[in-house]
């Protein structure tokens, strides 16, 4: 599939659905990250554990939850010493990201994803 063709392909793509993955998802470990807030909504942990259950390297995760806090879609914490993040509270971006988890679970929409990604996060 060439580029014009990919770009032609995402063209019946929900809005919506397109503006999150442009804004959050850039990355393996951000889609990994993004269906493990979502399936753990009340999670408020730290780089540490949630890597260990993400199953990724602490020092790309801690890059990558910087990001997503900075982009609001987390919220980073600081409690003492330690830095814990959490989902943002803000039910437009749960109901976003609840799309691109439910979308990500159709194999079409897999593919255009694993697509743009390889591509560098980028159509």
């Amino acid at each position: 599939m060439n580029e014009l063709t990919f770009r032609v392909y995402i063209g019946d793509m929900d809005p919506e659905l397109l503006t999150f993955l442009k804004r959050y998802v850039d990355s393996f470990t951000k889609v990994d990250l993004l269906r493990f807030f979502h399936n753990n909504p009340h999670t408020i942990d730290t780089v540490e554990n949630i890597a260990h259950y993400a199953g990724r390297d602490q020092e790309t995760v801690q890059r990558e939850l910087t990001q997503l806090a900075t982009r609001g879609l987390l919220e980073e914490t600081q409690l003492g010493q330690m830095v814990v993040y959490a989902l943002a509270d803000n039910s437009q971006l749960r109901k976003q990201l609840a799309a691109f988890v439910a979308a990500s679970n159709d194999p079409q929409f897999r593919i255009r994803l694993i697509y743009y990604l390889v591509k560098g996060g980028h159509f």
